[in-house]
């Protein structure tokens, strides 16, 4: 009798989830929301990345880049400063879609999922909350790029809604990616095993994109990698948006790629959690 006491229910746990309505996923959101942030309230060096990440970028490629690529646009680095700003936008959202791989992993070597699993809580509300949480990092990392961005010299020119748009674009892209990192964040051993993995996976789709430099140069089987690489398509897309040039062939190849994303590793990433929580 006292093992039976002992021994934790598993009919509580699996009949937990169902018995919460859409109402009490939304509560439960936003408080794992609210406890997400006040976390990060108490530990603001966790973000440091969101704040020094886009500084650091847009100096470094404008002022070391920008010259040599910008008299190949054609216009010094004036040019390279309208060209690759909408880029690193893009590249924001991969960035940070990272941290929440990390994040969860840390959640669980800490224990904290064992608590989350000891209260009568919907389970995809922990999901939510993080990419929520996520998200808000990536616009607070915008935000501060942008303001780089114009004391470099970026120049909106009255498009204020395909600066929002392109915004919008790269948080929807950014939310897909999060399922992959926190697939790598259930399965993986350690926080440094998911960094490691990401740039693994992160390092090829930015470099061999359009971010950085315009493609017309590279060898052409790159050239036709750029062309169907997710980043390439939302650097081209966001580009469009914010300098009004064209943007079907970005917002496609985006799209298509937020769509399967989501699709294919969303399912992976709540089994995946389920069974381990």
């Amino acid at each position: 009798m006292s093992a039976a006491v002992l021994s934790p229910s598993p009919t509580i746990t699996i009949e937990a989830d169902p018995k919460i309505g859409l109402r009490g996923h939304l509560r439960h959101t936003g408080a794992l929301i609210r406890r997400n942030l006040l976390w990060i309230k108490q530990d603001p060096e966790s973000m440091m990345d969101a704040v020094l990440m886009p500084v650091i970028f847009t100096l470094l490629f404008v002022y070391v880049f920008g010259g040599s690529i910008g008299q190949a646009l054609g216009g010094g680095q004036a040019a390279y400063v309208q060209y690759v700003i909408p880029g690193m936008i893009a590249m924001m959202s991969m960035n940070i879609a990272q941290a929440v791989g990390t994040g969860f992993n840390e959640d669980f070597n800490k224990g904290i999922m064992d608590r989350f699993r000891s209260l009568p809580i919907g389970r995809g509300s922990v999901l939510v909350a993080k990419i929520a949480v996520e998200l808000i990092r990536l616009l607070v990392a915008v935000s501060i790029q942008m303001i780089v961005a114009l004391l470099v010299g970026y120049q909106i020119n009255g498009h204020w809604a395909g600066l929002l748009a392109s915004i919008g674009l790269s948080a929807l892209f950014g939310s897909a990616v999060m399922w992959i990192f926190l697939v790598l964040g259930v399965t993986m051993k350690n926080a440094q095993s998911v960094q490691a993995m990401g740039f693994l996976v992160m390092m090829p789709l930015q470099f061999g994109s359009s971010i950085f430099a315009p493609t017309s140069s590279m060898p052409g089987w790159l050239e036709n990698f750029t062309k169907y690489n997710p980043m390439s398509g939302l650097a081209d897309a966001s580009r469009g948006l914010m300098t009004g040039g064209p943007i079907a062939h970005g917002l496609t190849v985006t799209l298509a790629w937020t769509a399967g994303l989501t699709l294919v590793m969303a399912p992976i990433a709540i089994r995946k959690f389920t069974r381990k929580s």
